[in-house]
């Protein structure tokens, strides 16, 4: 592992290079029934006592179904080129499929316009977690009706916006829908079943695979992909039973659906690791999802240092791998080699024609000074420690098109609530007010000048 950030020295990037930020729907946008929106798992569960800290809702976030134009010029303001969003379904289609709901078709075709007007390029997302409760209702993701909903959905936006946007992605992490929704429990649905997180997570890659061609058939130009969080997992020892458990959580994370989505089918060792029957797998499945894409998103926050949990500490050889002391408020290492190992083994082991960092940023505990200002100098190291990572991967020869930081402003962090920020803008909750922080400020000259 290469620990090289290049400190010191000016990276620079190609002039064709894509930066960005980027939100979801649910975490921002509030006006969670309104004009005919339908009720989403995430507005059940926020809406559950004890699911979410604080007793944080979605209800009214950052108001963006209000304020879109607001924030559209600030970031306008702030020289940010691309802008990623999720769409949020319910809002198109009420009940998951069937009839459409135009007035939320008119907000997102308004969104576009509006970005567009201002010289950022959209890129949208068709589902960042947000599923229609009454899909949810009849099964949710570990039902097929539920992947086939999502191939109609896929069709009803692109059909719409297809003649403006370019550039669309179908997921937003299918590991954290499927797992933490469905095997964890701490998102929604907030289920614990392993049968339904398999059978989750599989009709989520089928949902992109039948998505695939729908927008395709709607945006023959399209650029098009999937996101993924990834991230690289090293033993913590050079003991076999690290090894065994750093494979697992890499075969869980990263390889069940890198392997099938580059038509690879599921890795085998995970499913003698699951252990379940996969009948929910029908025959052509697997090269559904495996339909050629354009690039991979990767999502890259932290690293995993893997020590195993299936033999006594003190039988293990003892630990020779340890992480740095600096966290986030997450409490996530910080560590921008990483993004550089995990852009080079996805290049190395894969053949995705190109890749992006849809997501990458830092929650910390921001606060308004007495001059009004946001001095958030800890993101600002951390964004350009990790830029630097990504551009020495630019440098070997790695495909990377593209940087978003996540996020463009505060907001709603799911389980979290409101009590985690990772903007570039400050969103004071009771007045809704919007400042830009030092990091975006220091952002908007990165991407100026094309450097770090």
């Amino acid at each position: 592992m290469n620990q090289n950030t290049n400190e010191g020295n000016v990276i620079g990037f190609p002039e064709d290079f894509i930066w960005g930020t980027a939100t979801a729907s649910y975490q921002i946008e509030g006006g969670w029934n309104a004009d005919g929106k339908g009720e989403s798992i995430w507005d059940r569960f926020s809406h559950t006592p004890g699911k979410i800290e604080n007793g944080d809702t979605g209800d009214v976030a950052c108001d963006h179904y209000n304020r879109y134009q607001q924030d559209v010029d600030l970031m306008a303001s702030l020289g940010i080129p691309a802008y990623r969003f999720s769409i949020s379904w319910p809002r198109i289609l009420p009940q998951g499929t069937g009839k459409i709901n135009q007035a939320g078709l008119d907000f997102y075709s308004a969104l576009v316009d509006a970005l567009l007007k201002a010289n950022i390029e959209p890129y949208l997302t068709l589902y960042h977690w947000d599923l229609p409760q009454a899909l949810q209702d009849n099964g949710g993701w570990p039902v097929r009706d539920t992947a086939e909903a999502f191939a109609e959905y896929s069709h009803v936006v692109s059909q719409h916006l297809g003649d403006r946007v370019q550039n669309w992605m179908t997921l937003n992490e299918p590991h954290v829908s499927a797992y933490i929704g469905y095997l964890e429990g701490r998102h929604a649905p907030g289920h614990k079943d392993m049968d339904e997180m398999v059978a989750a997570s599989h009709h989520l890659l089928l949902g992109h695979g039948l998505g695939v061609p729908a927008i395709r058939a709607n945006v023959p130009d399209a650029n098009l992909g999937i996101v993924l969080n990834l991230f690289p997992v090293h033993p913590a020892s050079n003991s076999e039973a690290d090894k065994q458990q750093a494979r697992i959580i890499d075969g869980a994370v990263n390889r069940w659906f890198m392997d099938p989505l580059s038509g690879r089918g599921y890795p085998e060792d995970m499913l003698q690791e699951y252990d379940r029957e996969m009948d929910c797998v029908l025959e052509g499945d697997l090269e559904t999802i495996a339909a050629p894409v354009d690039f991979l998103g990767i999502n890259y926050y932290f690293r995993v240092i893997a020590r195993s949990n299936r033999i006594p500490e003190e039988e293990n050889e003892p630990q020779t791998l340890f992480p740095s002391d600096e966290v986030t408020e997450m409490g996530w290492e910080i560590q921008p080699p990483g993004l550089y190992d995990i852009l080079e083994r996805i290049h190395r082991d894969y053949e995705f024609p190109a890749l992006m960092v849809t997501e990458n940023g830092a929650a910390i505990p921001d606060q308004v000074n007495a001059s009004g200002e946001v001095d958030d100098v800890r993101r600002v190291r951390y964004v350009s420690s990790h830029l630097r990572e990504a551009g020495r991967a630019i440098q070997d020869g790695i495909p990377l098109r593209g940087y978003f930081h996540w996020s463009f402003m505060d907001n709603f962090e799911w389980a979290q609530g409101f009590s985690k920020r990772f903007g570039l803008v400050y969103v004071n909750y009771e007045t809704l007010e919007r400042i830009p922080k030092r990091s975006a400020y220091w952002y908007r000259d990165v991407i100026a000048k094309n450097q770090v």
